[in-house]
């Protein structure tokens, strides 16, 4: 076995939602769920398929995101694999329909953070082991920093 790092592309002003699914349905099931819970979002996806012909599938509603969608799945060139980038939403807005897809098996990371995401490479192929999402803590939260936190999330109107 060979560990493997590869460097996902997030366009500027996109998010990044990467997961584990397992059957071809999934590149259907969430278009629909993407155009279903975040109507005015531009997104593109990617999901490598894992048998038959093992081709990475695509769809979405904005060119740009679904060429780097399909960079991405190239890049990590691991089977049941899925990737969707997004702009005009937040993962936080789609998430939970996404892990409720009845074919997603696990999310990895959501987020416009640079990630690095960890490979295996076997004789059979590749597989995810994990992620590395952002950079390291620099240091712990203080008053100034506690107050910032609450300032946003509720200028965002995730909390009141």
């Amino acid at each position: 076995m060979e560990l493997l790092v590869e460097k996902l592309v997030i366009p500027e002003g996109a998010n990044l939602i990467l997961g584990q699914s397992h059957f071809i349905k999934t590149v259907e099931d969430l278009y629909e769920i993407m155009v279903g819970t975040a109507p005015g979002s531009k997104f593109g996806l990617a999901f490598s398929e894992s048998s038959g012909e093992c081709l990475i599938r695509v769809e979405g509603n904005d060119p740009e995101l679904m060429v780097a969608a399909t960079e991405n799945a190239r890049r990590l060139a691991a089977g049941h694999t899925f990737n969707i980038l997004l702009k005009d939403a937040f993962p936080i807005n789609v998430l939970n329909a996404v892990k409720l897809c009845p074919e997603v098996c696990r999310i990895f990371c959501a987020t416009a953070n640079p990630v690095q995401v960890i490979l295996a490479q076997t004789e059979q192929g590749r597989g995810i082991l994990g992620v590395v999402d952002g950079l390291s803590p620099k240091g712990v939260e203080g008053d100034e920093g506690r107050a910032w936190r609450h300032e946003i999330l509720r200028k965002f109107g995730y909390k009141k």
